[in-house]
């Protein structure tokens, strides 16, 4: 069994999002998570004030400590958040990972996380690598402007892509998985009242634990969002604003 999967994602001082969200859930699925932090924010649920990225460089060279010594197959990544770092991770990937990537473009606060110019680098460099990509609707429009949804999806280089449509529907939810450019699933929820800080993350670090677990894509996408929305079912609110996606299992 492939028992541990590798995160890069950002350090969220709150919990709610980034790579807290992806260890706490990655635990839950009995998987071991190894962490790496690509960028460091200034936030609470109200907003985002400042992000600092870390050096493309030190990625590296903890990437390749780690490989020394643990086999890595299945990697989920998070917010990236510098040309340099799209570069270096897309060039350090190989044949052999399984990438599940989270493409986080916007705070779940509006606030803008990702350049245009870095966005440009991450569909040029990156997304030819993903094995599953999970855009929200709003990401997808900003990845492939000016198509519809299915020619938006065929137009993207990734073996699967979730789309989830939270941030576009009103009473019923349905998500959409694709494989090679085709609709194969939908799933269907009810929204939930309520803002969310970390779901995204959450959804995406499910469904890489449960692909390391030798799982089908198609049964671990819907095992990742029915867990998902029992984490928002039971969702807390620790500030001011948004809750918390409740990832801990009774």
């Amino acid at each position: 069994m492939l028992d541990r999967v590798l995160v890069l994602s950002g350090l969220d001082p709150c919990g709610g999002a980034g790579i807290a969200a992806d260890i706490e859930t990655i635990n839950q699925f009995g998987v071991t998570p190894l962490p790496i932090i690509t960028t460091l924010t200034v936030q609470n649920t109200q907003r985002v004030s400042e992000i600092q990225a870390v050096d493309q460089d030190l990625i590296v060279k903890q990437l390749n400590a780690l490989v020394e010594d643990i086999d890595i197959h299945v990697i989920k990544i998070g917010l990236l958040s510098s040309i340099e770092q799209i570069q270096a991770i897309a060039s350090w990937l190989n044949e052999n990972h399984t990438v599940i990537l989270d493409p986080i473009l916007k705070a779940s606060t509006a606030d803008e996380l990702l350049a245009p110019d870095s966005l440009h680098a991450l569909k040029q460099v990156l997304l030819p690598k993903v094995f599953l990509l999970t855009p929200n609707v709003a990401e997808l429009e900003r990845l492939a402007p000016g198509l519809n949804e299915q020619e938006a999806v065929k137009s993207l280089p990734c073996e699967w892509v979730l789309l989830t449509t939270t941030d576009a529907s009103e009473k019923m939810i349905e998500h959409r998985l694709y494989h090679q450019g085709e609709l194969c699933e939908r799933f269907s929820y009810h929204k939930l009242p309520g803002d969310y800080h970390g779901s995204g993350c959450t959804l995406a670090s499910a469904i890489s634990a449960l692909i390391a677990s030798k799982l089908d894509v198609s049964v671990g996408v819907k095992r990742a969002l029915d867990y998902t929305y029992q984490t928002l079912l039971n969702a807390k609110r620790i500030g001011k604003m948004q809750y918390h996606p409740n990832r801990i299992r009774p």
